[in-house]
């Protein structure tokens, strides 16, 4: 009788053990979400904005240097929940894409100039 109670008793502190461990994984979840979605950042388009697209449909090999982002795009009309309405400025073609594919382009962007220093070969003394 005295080893059957013991027993009970050793399950009854597993299964407290199996709930701590469930409430501490939830914790931990709950802390990890919280930090990634600090760092994602929100982005906000305006009408009349022009955008470059990603193209994550390019499949042949492109090469290195290719670009995948297509464009430039208008912004025609913003939706709630990151969906956005993009026209081509080529075909005026009108399209919805996810606002994650989208970035803002950038026109009349102007290159720093760059000072150049003439280098001598190297004198060699033994």
């Amino acid at each position: 009788m005295e080893d059957e109670l013991e027993r009970k008793l050793q399950l009854h502190e597993l299964e407290e053990i199996r709930l701590e461990a469930y409430e501490n994984s939830r914790i931990y979840k709950e802390k990890t979400k919280a930090f990634h979605d600090k760092l994602i950042l929100r982005k906000q388009f305006m009408v009349g904005q022009k955008v470059l697209l990603y193209n994550f449909r390019l499949k042949l090999m492109p090469g290195k240097l290719h670009s995948r982002w297509i464009g430039p795009f208008v912004v025609t009309n913003v939706f709630p929940y990151g969906a956005v309405e993009i026209q081509s400025l080529e075909t005026n073609k009108m399209f919805k894409v996810n606002g994650h594919r989208l970035k803002p382009f950038y026109e009349g962007f102007q290159e720093h100039s760059v000072e150049e220093l003439k280098l001598s070969n190297p004198i060699y003394l033994d």
